[in-house]
């Protein structure tokens, strides 16, 4: 996994800090309420989409680590 690509192919030109920031707006703007149901269901699903975004970019940096500690072995 290169810096450039993102594990992700729901959001391949997402960096992890991009979709982590925009995550946390989600977020902020589902709290403070104030939306309509389908704005609401939208930016839920939109979250899901970041989320998973976070998780894959975490989860290829696991294993790069996992890879080189088992490299100094």
């Amino acid at each position: 996994m290169s810096p450039k690509t993102t594990p992700s192919e729901t959001e391949p030109e997402l960096s992890y800090e991009a979709a982590r920031e925009e995550l946390i707006d989600v977020v902020r703007r589902l709290e403070v309420g104030g939306t309509t149901l389908e704005e609401s269901l939208a930016l839920w699903e939109r979250g899901e989409k970041l989320a998973t975004v976070c998780q894959d970019w975490l989860d290829g940096a696991r294993k790069r680590l996992d890879a080189a500690a088992g490299d100094e072995d």
